[in-house]
């Protein structure tokens, strides 16, 4: 497929997305027409004296809903965070601007009382979702530090005039951000941003940089992807970067403010997404079927909640993801010692006083056991008590920052790493006693 065909798949998506749109609100309409039990009388006799009657009713709406979210053009997710708690108590939070690039808004969710809390960016995934994709993350973390969190911007609506986007550039935004929000940092990368934020850990312990972060928490990233490799790793290894670059890599269409930008679209990730476990998603949606059929309406909100987010998608810039693709995945340079970022050697050696907490999902089959670990053996000049490894039990990749397990078990273990490290952070820079 050419960037030409790719452009006009493109295009053809964008069409067909705005002709479902009434479909999408009828279907919706339908569902609430059918759930409304006020409506009952109006449902045809035979329907209403069928024993069966509720269940085929429910039955009906939730499979309208689904006809309706899954024909449905998701712009980019509300955080909708407005409220938590702090020492126990109830406070109000409120997003704040901190910094704006081109292809990132870094925010602060500001609290409405006055707390001193360690400070903790959170570098959300940047593969294919919005960063709202953390929410629960940041909810999780607010009652015990003060959030900030990269917001990325949709590739294509970027203005070619601002220049590209890619995995140096995202090292430069991480080390920018860290100057911005330096001293006493930690910083917290998920999933594929693992990569460049231990890039940007040792370009900045090879500057001698005073304003590295304290502690970086890695979670489910790809660092070494020759340990346990998972699909996404068969997938990388098994294609030439040229049969990448003709069949996912297309042009943003006219109506849009990155028209003309090269793009790895948002709704061909997501297909990607869902061609990697099809029957667990489908299952997963049967499921929410049943559960609101049978009155367990909360169990069926939580899944279709997640797939609302889910389906929310954003354009990643093509240098980025074939970069991405070719010196991580394909040639495994981070772990070998060969990546370079604009020219400068990216040395874990260097690493001696930015503490590093790997966590790994036992169950992850995203990025497999390992590959996020190896970031401890690679820092081989990092003292032992600056390097921490966890392993959590029972989850996949999502559960390792997010859910009822993340905040039990891989939390804690956060909260007492960092402020461990914070502390020794503060010690070794406090002035010393003169004799």
């Amino acid at each position: 497929m050419l960037f030409s065909d790719s452009r006009s798949l493109y295009e053809a998506f964008d069409s067909w997305s705005a002709a479902m749109r009434p479909f999408s609100a009828a279907a919706g309409e339908i569902a609430n027409l059918l759930n409304d039990h006020r409506n009952a009388p109006y449902l045809p006799d035979l329907w209403r004296a069928a024993p069966g009657f509720l269940a085929a009713r429910r039955a009906a709406s939730a499979w309208w809903y689904l006809a309706a979210i899954f024909t449905r053009a998701y712009d980019k997710p509300a955080w909708a965070i407005t409220r938590t708690e702090v020492n126990g108590k109830p406070c109000g939070v409120a997003v704040e601007t901190v910094a704006e690039k081109p292809f990132c808004t870094l925010i602060r969710f500001a609290k409405t009382v006055e707390v001193k809390q360690p400070k903790m960016l959170v570098v959300a995934p940047m593969s294919g979702h919005y960063a709202t994709l953390v929410r629960d993350t940041v909810e999780s973390l607010l009652p015990h530090y003060d959030v900030y969190v990269t917001d990325w911007v949709n590739a294509r609506d970027v203005p070619l005039s601002e220049g590209g986007f890619d995995l140096d550039a995202f090292v430069d935004y991480l080390i920018s951000f860290s100057h911005k929000l330096a001293p006493n940092l930690h910083v917290m990368a998920i999933c594929q941003p693992v990569v460049p934020l231990f890039m940007a850990a040792c370009l900045m312990s090879s500057a001698r940089d005073t304003r590295a972060p304290a502690s970086c928490v890695l979670i489910g990233g790809p660092l070494d992807t020759a340990q346990s490799p998972t699909g996404v790793n068969t997938l990388a290894m098994d294609n030439p970067i040229d049969r990448f670059q003709r069949n996912v890599i297309a042009l943003v269409p006219p109506r849009y403010p990155g028209a003309m930008r090269l793009v790895y679209p948002g709704f061909m990730q997501l297909a990607g997404f869902m061609s990697m476990n099809p029957d667990k998603h489908a299952q997963s949606l049967r499921n929410a079927v049943q559960n609101f059929i049978e009155g367990d309406f909360a169990g069926a909100r939580k899944t279709v909640m997640f797939y609302l987010e889910y389906f929310s998608v954003m354009d990643l810039t093509a240098e980025f993801y074939l970069q991405t693709i070719n010196s991580i995945f394909k040639e495994n340079r981070l772990a070998q010692g060969r990546l370079l970022s604009r020219g400068r050697p990216v040395d874990p050696k260097a690493v001696e006083s930015i503490a590093l907490l790997a966590i790994e999902g036992e169950k992850d089959d995203i990025c497999g056991r390992g590959q996020t670990k190896a970031a401890l053996a690679l820092c081989a000049n990092l003292p032992a008590d600056k390097k921490r490894y966890h392993l959590q039990k029972d989850v996949g990749h999502y559960g390792q920052f997010s859910g009822s397990k993340f905040r039990k078990y891989v939390l804690p273990v956060i909260q007492e790493f960092t402020a461990a490290q914070g502390k020794a952070r503060a010690a070794a820079r406090a002035p010393k006693a003169v004799a």
